[in-house]
């Protein structure tokens, strides 16, 4: 289920392009193209996108350096594709912030099947809430769907990852979640991450939220338990 996910396909070869946006097309995913990586930063900081298919040999800017710009602010999904096949490549390719990677040629029906499953690991559905939620008179609102949040009318930048721990927070509000309880309820109970990186995420998202986030009024830490969410 991709609920119209939009996916940005990244790739100089137009004959590439226009087979895998057919295939997403056709299995419901809206698509952005673009031909250079210059033009797919440019389409990621203006449209909203839940996935990247990118090239790794790109005109302009290189494919690393376009994921290396975009994993400065963003955990996007993202595959990577190149006509290289050595195995430093493909590790290389992970290293530098990748979430999977496909060797040209390929089938465009496997490329499907791993856009499909990396958007369900990534956009798990979780909340029972309204789509679009406002907070203290608009200090504060959360648009689920598009994974969106403006403060005082202003959007914020959110990582993919902030964003799920507020979520999982929004979702429950006033339970107290621990720090294993959060990272399984933001990313499941196969994440492997470190549980003390929430610690630096919550202090992320309160520099983002709070109007003062040495005092905040949303995330509160419940000293020896974890953390809440208070509207």
């Amino acid at each position: 289920m991709n609920d119209a996910k939009t996916i940005l396909v990244v790739d100089d070869e137009s004959k590439i392009v226009e087979v895998v946006e057919a295939y997403l097309k056709k299995e419901g995913f809206k698509v952005l193209t673009a031909a250079d990586g210059e033009k797919a930063l440019a389409v990621f900081k203006d449209q909203i996108v839940h996935l990247i298919i990118l090239d790794l040999m790109l005109p302009r800017i290189s494919g690393e350096e376009v994921c290396n710009k975009i994993r400065a602010t963003s955990d996007i999904p993202i595959i990577m594709l190149t006509a290289k096949s050595e195995e430093d490549q493909k590790i290389e390719g992970l290293a530098i912030g990748a979430d999977d990677y496909l060797t040209k040629p390929f089938s465009a029906r496997e490329l499907v099947g791993r856009v499909r499953a990396l958007i369900r690991r990534a956009y798990k559905d979780s909340s029972p809430l309204a789509d679009y939620l406002i907070f203290n008179d608009g200090d504060l609102e959360v648009d689920i769907k598009k994974m969106k949040v403006k403060k005082r009318g202003q959007y914020i930048n959110l990582t993919a990852n902030e964003f799920k721990i507020l979520l999982a927070l929004l979702v429950n509000p006033g339970q107290v979640f621990s720090r294993e309880q959060l990272v399984e309820k933001a990313f499941g109970i196969g994440y492997e991450g470190f549980d003390r990186t929430v610690d630096s995420h919550i202090k992320n998202i309160r520099q983002k939220i709070e109007n003062n986030h040495k005092e905040p009024r949303y995330i509160i830490t419940v000293y020896g338990m974890g953390y809440k969410f208070v509207d």
